[in-house]
Formats: C-alpha cells, sequence, structure tokens
C-alpha cells in the first residue's frame, strides 16, 4: 500500500480545504501584482473632458468610466509581464523583491497567462464603444509599454520619454473617447508635467541607489546613466516650461469672470509645481501615487486649483 508522503507534499485535489485557500492567496497576489494604487494615473482621462466642461454630460461620465476601466485592465496586463520579465532583478531589490512574481507569491505561468489576457483584452473591449481610433490609442498603449519592458527601459533619456508619452496617451484616449477638441495647451501641460513626475522619480531612485552604497543594484539600469544634476536640471526646466504655458493659457481666457478665475488659478498651479518639486528634493518622488494619495498639502493645492478651473469653465 502506497504510503502518503510528508504534510503539504502532496497536491491538493479539488475537495481539499486547501484548494480554495490556495485559489484565493493567488487570486490576491495577481490583483497586487496589477498595481491597483498605480491605476491612480489612469484618472489622466478626465483632464480633457474636465478641462472642455464637458463632464456634465451623463454619457460623457460614463464613457470616460469605460475608458478608466479599459486602461486600468491594459495596465494591469503590463505590470504583470513586466514583473516577469523583472522577476531576477528584482528578487535581488530591497522592496521590489516582495512583488508577488519576484517573491513566488504568484506563479510565473499564471503570471503571463493573464498578463497576455488583460493586454489583449483591453484594445478589443474598447471596440463595444464604437471609437477605432481610440481603440488604436489603447493597442499602442500597450505595445509601447511592452518595447518600455523588454528594450527601452534600458536606454538613457528614452525611457524618460516612453514614460511621460503613456502618460499623454492616457489624456489623448480621454479626448478622443469623449469627441472633445485638443488644444497645443493642453498637450504640452500635460506632456511637460507627465515629464516632471517622470524626471522626480528617476532622480528619487537615483537617490536612494546612491546612498544604499557602491553594492547596491539599481532599481533599474539607467540609473548608472544618469547624474542628479543631470536629472535635477530636467526637472528645473519641465517646472518652468510648464509654469509659463500654464499661464499663457490662464491669461488667454478671455474677458469677463470665468477669465478671472482662470487667472487665480495661476497661484495653486505653481504651488503644485513647487510643492512637488520640494518632495522630490527631500526624496519622496520614488512613488508619485504615494505622494498624491499621502501628501496632504498637495491635496489642498490640487482642490484648490480644480475648484477655480471649474469655475472659470462653467460659470
Amino acid at each position: 500500500m502506497e504510503r502518503p508522503g510528508p504534510a503539504g507534499s502532496t497536491p491538493a485535489g479539488p475537495g481539499d480545504p486547501a484548494a480554495p485557500r490556495g485559489a484565493r492567496r493567488t487570486a490576491r497576489a495577481l490583483l497586487r501584482a496589477c498595481r491597483p494604487r498605480q491605476w491612480l494615473k489612469n484618472l489622466l482621462v478626465l483632464a480633457a473632458p474636465a478641462a472642455a466642461g464637458a463632464l456634465g454630460s451623463p454619457g460623457a461620465l460614463l464613457t470616460c468610466a469605460a475608458v478608466f476601466a479599459l486602461f486600468c485592465v491594459a495596465a494591469g496586463g503590463t505590470y504583470l509581464l513586466n514583473d516577469v520579465h523583472d522577476a531576477p532583478r528584482d528578487r535581488a531589490h530591497e522592496r521590489k523583491r516582495h512583488r508577488p512574481v519576484a517573491s513566488g507569491a504568484l506563479p510565473v505561468p499564471v503570471a503571463v497567462t493573464a498578463g497576455v489576457a488583460l493586454g489583449a483584452a483591453a484594445p478589443l473591449a474598447s471596440l463595444a464603444l464604437g471609437n477605432p481610433l481610440l481603440s488604436a490609442l489603447l493597442t499602442g498603449y500597450v505595445l509601447l509599454t511592452l518595447a518600455y519592458t523588454h528594450r527601452l527601459k534600458d536606454v538613457v533619456v528614452c525611457d524618460l520619454v516612453v514614460v511621460a508619452a503613456c502618460h499623454v496617451l492616457r489624456a489623448v484616449a480621454g479626448a478622443v473617447a469623449v469627441g472633445v477638441p485638443l488644444t497645443s495647451w493642453f498637450v504640452i501641460v500635460v506632456s511637460l508635467a507627465a515629464l516632471l513626475v517622470v524626471v522626480g522619480k528617476r532622480e528619487a531612485e537615483l537617490r536612494a541607489f546612491r546612498d544604499a552604497g557602491a553594492d547596491a543594484p539599481p532599481v533599474r539600469e539607467t540609473l548608472r546613466g544618469y547624474t542628479v544634476t543631470y536629472l535635477a536640471q530636467t526637472r528645473t526646466m519641465a517646472s518652468a516650461a510648464m509654469i509659463v504655458t500654464y499661464c499663457l493659457w490662464a491669461l488667454e481666457r478671455g474677458d469677463g469672470p470665468q477669465a478671472v478665475f482662470h487667472a487665480v488659478s495661476i497661484v495653486p498651479f505653481i504651488m503644485f509645481v513647487l510643492r512637488y518639486n520640494l518632495l522630490v528634493d527631500r526624496g519622496a518622488g520614488e512613488e508619485p501615487e504615494e505622494i498624491a494619495l499621502r501628501d496632504r498639502p498637495l491635496q489642498v493645492i490640487l482642490l484648490a486649483l480644480a475648484a477655480l478651473v471649474g469655475l472659470g469653465i462653467h460659470l
């Protein structure tokens, strides 16, 4: 008669109570690997419709909600494939070794299957909205992110531009889905803001890498090609250009009360840029979504900015 093996050595069968527990653990690890906190970036799909005053329509809100969900699905798929690709490097990193794929909590075959399925599902599902350009933008987002994962993330400067471009694609997709025009002012401000955030993230990562000592592995290989001075200068350039562009937009909004609100919105906009740069200098820029979720002064500034711009648009 066959003897049972050691405890835990026999695979759980369909009737084994351990089977549903293992499935739940895998599902939780899968969700965590999709990085829900970083889905905050997908709110950029609201930017263009909000700036155009189109969010007062229930149809526009539903469309934006659908596009937000599609980008969350696409982003989750690309994060999974990125973690599979980076797993050997992540295991050597103090913080990233706890990611589900790197730690072994999420099996690689499950991550690859789910990543491919989610990455393909978003562009295909977008066809239901009847907007081919939106589907093309989602497909471009997925392909650009995959190219970043497998090659472009290791190319100095190119990695900054690609990540910033992914942010801009989100904003453009929101405009295309709702059918609002994209002004040059909007595209320039969003592009510069995206570059500011990406450069701030790299600068914070580089500072942490240098503080960890020469023997510590870098979060990403491109950090070896940057200097803190270069990234700080790039951040300053993006900040200055963004402030000037926003001021020109706000001061050209015509006459009347709405123009006053747009002009006054320059104050919280500049405060936002100054506050964000201060946080990056303090080393807090490595996780931009954490700044948005935890820094109360920045949240108050953004609320004031949104309120003034909203009054200027809808008054």
